[in-house]
């Protein structure tokens, strides 16, 4: 069964920092676009950083450039969203998201292209 869990949200300060980790099951990413995406209460998921299979090719939102890290570890069948400086407006849900890549240097930003999701950790900045 192919399944992506999401781990290590939490309550941060503002100006803190978390790393969202995205492990895989029942699969390998090493051919996978990976999509990191949130949502906040009362608004639709947005998407916030994206990853190529080799991890060539990487995308990020403007709300988050310059803060935040996407990173991949084949070993661990695992993809990271390392996050600096987190602000309340950071505050939602965090998904991540998984697909088979074209080729290995493409990533998919849009929510509708990708086919799997974890079920989600909750990120809250707040003092």
């Amino acid at each position: 069964q192919l399944q992506l869990v999401e781990s290590g949200g939490g309550l941060v300060q503002p100006g803190g920092s978390l790393t969202l980790s995205c492990a895989a099951s029942g699969f390998t990413l090493d051919d996978y676009a990976i999509g990191w995406f949130r949502q906040a209460p009362g608004k639709e998921r947005e998407g916030v950083s994206s990853i190529s299979p080799t991890g060539s090719s990487t995308y990020y939102d403007e709300s988050v450039k310059g803060r935040f890290t996407i990173s991949r570890d084949y070993a661990k069948n695992t993809v990271y969203l390392q996050m600096n400086n987190l602000q309340p407006e950071d505050t939602a849900v965090y998904f991540c998201a998984a697909r088979e890549a074209e080729y290995g240097g493409y990533y998919y930003t849009e929510e509708s292209e990708y086919k799997y999701w974890g079920q989600g950790t909750q990120v809250t900045v707040s003092s």
